[in-house]
């Protein structure tokens, strides 16, 4: 699985309660935001579309990794092996799915191609066999130790290898394809965005920030699993070379960043526009307004004052209908 279960060795007992302090807290925070997403999903229509369909199986798995994760101190035999297994299976799946959101993407806007909806099953083939193959293959070398606060610590040399090999190789190489595929999205984008500025001698200066706005967005994706897992790979490279030797505050940003990953998720890929406007169609059907005018500003449709300022252009209107007749009769 993920650093989190590899940071036990060589630390105190006041050490390793600490790191399953942050793991849960961070674990929970995670599990809350892709679990949002993934009743968004659930419960309005009008997001289940190809694109979000996508960040729906990518908010599952973070919710399924921070659920095993927030587990923590299971006993040992097969609940521990349990929570090694998921924990690793789920956590290679998410960052899997980011690279079938890259390149849907990449395939859409710089190959032009439509079709990306018939490779669903392909999807779905590449990101759950993957997951599964790396996580068998995890277990050859592994003693299923129960060392400190987690399950399936690699303390051998070779079960750190196969760690290394089945979770950090295939986890950076997705990283350099999703920033080598963004960075041929923006680019091809920006490119288009020029030569329409050449060609008009006007352009609307708000779609060109909402434009800019969104190639920024997709610049962030990359450097959510970086922040996520670039502790992680540290600490395990020094854990190859000074193996009897712990370093507790790197295992803290360890466990913490990793822990974060779903929650970075949710809020990067998931509470898109397309979701705020859902929420902002609810609030207003089933809120009153007394209480909707008291939520934050983000949480209110732009149209907001537009919308009062009608309410109370009507009203007025009302009043003096009102008025008029009394004054006839």
């Amino acid at each position: 699985m993920s650093a989190v279960l590899t940071a036990g060795g060589g630390l105190t007992a006041g050490d390793r309660s600490i790191l399953t302090a942050i793991n849960t807290g961070a674990s929970s925070l995670s599990f809350v935001g892709s679990t949002f997403i993934v009743l968004c999903y659930c419960l309005f229509k009008e997001l289940r579309k190809f694109s979000f369909k996508l960040v729906f199986y990518l908010a599952l798995s973070d919710m399924l990794c921070s659920f095993f994760l927030i587990v923590g101190d299971p006993s040992k035999g097969f609940i521990c092996d349990a929570q090694g297994y998921t924990t690793h299976f789920f956590c290679v799946a998410s960052f899997l799915w980011t690279t079938t959101i890259a390149f849907t993407l990449h395939r859409t806007v710089v190959k032009h191609k439509t079709d990306v909806e018939d490779l669903e099953a392909m999807f779905h083939l590449y990101v759950w066999g993957t997951s599964l193959v790396v996580t068998v293959i995890r277990s050859f070398g592994n003693n299923h130790s129960h060392l400190g606060p987690w399950c399936w610590t690699q303390t051998g040399l070779k079960g750190k290898a196969v760690h290394f090999l089945t979770f950090y190789a295939p986890l950076w190489g997705a990283i350099l394809y999703n920033g080598f595929t963004y960075f041929q999205v923006i680019r091809m984008l920006r490119n288009a965005r020029r030569m329409a500025v050449g060609m008009s001698d006007r352009v609307d200066q708000f779609d060109n920030r909402a434009e800019l706005k969104v190639l920024n967005r997709w610049g962030y994706y990359p450097l959510i699993l970086i922040g996520s897992w670039a502790f992680g790979t540290i600490n395990r490279i020094h854990d190859f070379i000074e193996p009897g030797h712990k370093i507790f505050w790197l295992s803290a940003l360890d466990v913490g960043t990793a822990a974060l990953m779903g929650l970075f998720n949710s809020i990067a890929y998931g509470f898109n526009s397309s979701v705020r406007k859902a929420i902002h169609e609810r609030l207003e059907l089933f809120l009153p307004e007394r209480i909707y005018r008291w939520l934050p500003s983000y949480l209110r449709p732009k149209n907001h004052h537009l919308i009062m300022h009608q309410q109370q252009q009507q009203q007025q209107r009302s009043e003096m209908v009102s008025l008029k007749t009394e004054e006839q009769q």
